[in-house]
Order: C-alpha cells, then sequence, then structure tokens
C-alpha cells in the first residue's frame, strides 16, 4: 500500500469515525437512549415526527452486536410497540448485517455520500442542475411558515406505502395529510426542533402555492444530514429534487456546517448527487423484518 493508499485510509476511516458520533447524536434530542450492550434503541419519547427511530451500533461498543442482541432488542422494540427497525454503516460494523439475517431480519443496502462544503459544484449549483419550471420557488422555512405543515405532507406522502388500489400520492392528498400532521403534533413538534436549531426544512413551491417538493437536513456541530427529500408524482423528473437538495446545502455551509452527508435510493439517485460534488462513503444498511412477517 502507498503513502497516498494509507492517506486515503486513514481519512476514511476518521470521516467514519465522525459520523459515526453524529448518528448517535441526532436522534437524542428527541429520543430516549436505551442500552442493548453493543446497540443503542433510540425511543421517541414526543409525539409527531416524520420518521421512526430505531436501533443502531453503541458507540464506542466494546464488541460487536451478535444475532442474540438483535433479537433482543427486537423483543423490546415489540414490547413498546415500534418498529423493529435497525440502521447502520456497513464499513463501521461489518458483522451485523449477518447478525441480523440470522436474527430474522431482511436488509436493505443504499450509497452512503458525504460532501465537504469547502469543495465541489455545489458551491455554485446553477452550473450541474436545469434550471427550474416555470414559477417553481424553493425557500428555507422558519418555525411558524404556513408552509410548514405541506413542506412535511410532501415527504410523508411519497415515503408511505399506499395500501392496495389506493391514488398514488399527489396535491389532493395534500390538505388532508396535512390536517393529520398537525394534529398529531408533528408540525408542532417539528417547530420546536426548528427554533432550537436540530432541523432545517426546505420546500419548493408551484405558482399556485402547492408545495411539490420538500426535505431537511439535521445539523449537529459540524456536520448534517439531508433526509426526507421527496417531490410529488406530477412534479418529477424536472430537476426539482436535485435542486431542493442544492438549497440545503447552501444552507447548511451558510449555518457552518463542513460536512454533508445523504443516503441514496440506489445507484442512479448518487450519480444525480454526485453533480453536487457527494461522493460514495460507504454504504448504508437498514434491517427490518421482511414483508409480510408478523411482528407482534
Amino acid at each position: 500500500m502507498t503513502d497516498v493508499d494509507h492517506r486515503e485510509a486513514a481519512a476514511g476511516a476518521a470521516l467514519r469515525a465522525a459520523l459515526e458520533r453524529y448518528f448517535d447524536e441526532v436522534p437524542r434530542p428527541a429520543a430516549r437512549a436505551e442500552d442493548w450492550g453493543p446497540l443503542t434503541l433510540f425511543v421517541r419519547e414526543r409525539p409527531g415526527g416524520n420518521w421512526p427511530h430505531f436501533a443502531r451500533p453503541a458507540l464506542g461498543a466494546s464488541r460487536p452486536p451478535t444475532a442474540a442482541d438483535v433479537a433482543q432488542v427486537r423483543a423490546r422494540q415489540r414490547e413498546l410497540g415500534v418498529p423493529e427497525r435497525f440502521e447502520w454503516v456497513a464499513e463501521t460494523t461489518p458483522g451485523l448485517r449477518a447478525a441480523a439475517r440470522e436474527a430474522g431480519l431482511g436488509v436493505l443496502e443504499y450509497p452512503l455520500m458525504t460532501l465537504d462544503t469547502a469543495e465541489g459544484p455545489a458551491a455554485d449549483p446553477r452550473t450541474v442542475i436545469p434550471q427550474l419550471p416555470d414559477g417553481v420557488r424553493i425557500r428555507v422555512l422558519e418555525a411558524g411558515d404556513p408552509a410548514l405543515p405541506g413542506a412535511l405532507a410532501v415527504p410523508r406522502l411519497v415515503f408511505t406505502a399506499p395500501a392496495p388500489g389506493a391514488p398514488r400520492a399527489d396535491r389532493a392528498e395534500l390538505a388532508v395529510e396535512a390536517g393529520r400532521l398537525r394534529a398529531d403534533g408533528t408540525v408542532a413538534h417539528m417547530e420546536q426542533r426548528m427554533r432550537a436549531g436540530l432541523v432545517r426544512i426546505a420546500v419548493a413551491v408551484a405558482e399556485d402555492g402547492t408545495p411539490v417538493c420538500a426535505g431537511q437536513h439535521q445539523p449537529a456541530g459540524t456536520a448534517t444530514e439531508i433526509v426526507g427529500v421527496g417531490t410529488l408524482p406530477s412534479a418529477r423528473r424536472r430537476g426539482i429534487g436535485l435542486a431542493l437538495t442544492a438549497a440545503l446545502v447552501a444552507d447548511a455551509r451558510a449555518h457552518g456546517v463542513r460536512t454533508v452527508v445523504l443516503s441514496a435510493a440506489d445507484d442512479d439517485v448518487a450519480r444525480l448527487y454526485a453533480r453536487l460534488g457527494f461522493r460514495h462513503a460507504g454504504t448504508v444498511v437498514i434491517g427490518e423484518p421482511e414483508p409480510g412477517e408478523p411482528t407482534g
């Protein structure tokens, strides 16, 4: 191995260690962290929220998780009535994939990508993304903005699997979903997080005021993760999602963030993010019960 290889390997290891600290820190303001040996289970303690919490490798664990550890946490998740979900970085905890499968979980893998905000073409996203469609505008919201419920409703509709025969998520369902998010406490909870500087939310709005794409980043220290960028079906393939991601990167940079991380849905999406300067940094693995498996 050359000196260059050694330096690159050391830099990659340092980046993954920093990301482990970030992934451990970012759920804590809204969750109770339960210690299960080499695993930490994050349990939501407040109402609302767009995404379920999960279990992940414990920071600084003295041993790797085993199938028995995974099974024990799954039993606790069933006891609490929360999703049986595990998330980790394959390169940092390589043995957990096999342990999760042995414990009966299916695993899905996604490209993990990072961007140093001092580098890359995201410094001028106009050079790498198409012009927005006529009438579409992107802005970052503050707490109390009347567009917030709709901005939270877009990714909820996009990423929630519809029941068989249900209409696909689009503008007609936005008002109903926004009302649900007000009622279940999600909007109020997100406003608290926004005021505390724990989340920044961007929305793309059509000329008639309808939100068509939204996403957020979750800063902690000098790192942040872009999550939940979703575009309504009627507005896809027009560059809006990529433009909104660039807006989130610019907002992160403006707030002193050094490292931006995200997971791409697949390699094709990863290539789109590469146009903004993101680089492959590893593999995110999600372990969940196989479809149709009873979890109660």
